[in-house]
């Protein structure tokens, strides 16, 4: 299996892909993450000491697109762009069990989220930790008893899309943690599938897309 590839490069930053059950970074040596395996490919390029700074991180089970950055100032303007949800865009695709009432809309919910044990819940507004969180969803496919979901962030979460989505009744398939176990096994279906941002460097408005594994 493909564990990256390089979808843009230049001497600012690196735009990558990565598949499903692959992690972007990992605390344990054994486990082969993304910057690692990049890091490794510079070094074989014969490019000593690179330096990578990571801007936006993909949970190991969601597949998709993610940026890094080559050096320190570029870093700062791009993790700038992706804290204000405005200057970088970042869309989504899910395929989820079940459809929703109507063709398109904006959740809303205030989540919750337990260190602990890694999750994040729906809870009301007044809860402690409670934080707002919001998305913009399109149905643009229904099959039996499914759905394909485009999907853009209002606000970024820990397992936002995945929690929200399931307290709306339609979990994404081959979530295990927020959804009902797959007996067919499939990865979970969700991928970064575009992001733009304004280049750190030339100033020029950028915007990349891959089509996710699971949209037939």
């Amino acid at each position: 299996m493909e564990k990256y590839r390089i979808v843009y490069e230049d001497d600012f930053l690196f735009v990558i892909w990565k598949p499903a059950g692959i992690p972007v970074q990992s605390a344990r040596a054994a486990v082969p993450d993304v910057m690692c395996l990049l890091r490794n490919t510079l070094l074989e390029r014969g490019i000593r000491a690179p330096w990578l700074g990571l801007v936006n991180r993909l949970d190991q089970p969601v597949e998709g697109i993610f940026l890094v950055a080559r050096e320190e100032r570029a870093a700062a303007e791009l993790s700038r762009q992706a804290g204000g949800h405005r200057d970088m865009e970042k869309r989504y695709q899910a395929l989820v069990r079940g459809k929703l009432p109507e063709k398109k809309g904006v959740l809303v919910d205030y989540l919750q989220k337990d260190s602990r044990t890694n999750t994040s819940r729906v809870v009301s507004s007044g809860s402690k930790g409670a934080r707002r969180c919001e998305l913009f969803y399109e149905v643009t496919e229904e099959r039996e008893e499914e759905s394909l979901l485009k999907i853009r962030l209002l606000t970024g979460r820990h397992h936002q899309i995945r929690v929200q989505l399931a307290h709306a009744g339609v979990p994404i398939v081959g979530d295990r943690k927020y959804g009902k176990a797959d007996t067919d096994k499939r990865p979970l279906c969700l991928c970064a599938c575009e992001l733009a941002f304004i280049h750190p460097k030339t100033k020029e408005k950028m915007r990349f897309q891959v089509k996710p594994s699971f949209s037939g």
